[in-house]
């Protein structure tokens, strides 16, 4: 599923036009951004939390040549899923 079909989805699911669902969809996705920039976490009861994880500088190496490169400190998002999406998601396998 990407964004615009989880936008036709809420369009659907609520009745709403495409352009609505859209703005919402997009109110959330603005607001959980500004959330992680702003060092905060985002947890959703039931699916998942989002944080940031912080990487300090190593020595890495260039795949094509071979030479060693400095990567920078970095700062990515990281995603842990809450245990009833993993419980959900596990279910289909049991039967």
């Amino acid at each position: 599923m990407n964004k615009s079909d989880l936008i036709e989805a809420l369009s659907k699911d609520q009745n709403i036009s495409l352009s609505e669902a859209q703005i919402v969809i997009n109110i959330i996705l603005n607001a959980m951004t500004d959330a992680l920039t702003a060092g905060e976490n985002v947890e959703i009861r039931g699916f998942g939390s989002f944080t940031v994880r912080h990487y300090n500088s190593y020595t890495g190496r260039n795949p094509k040549t071979g030479k060693k490169v400095t990567i920078h400190p970095k700062k990515l998002p990281f995603f842990k899923v809450g245990k009833e999406l993993r419980e959900k998601v596990n279910e289909v396998h049991k039967n």
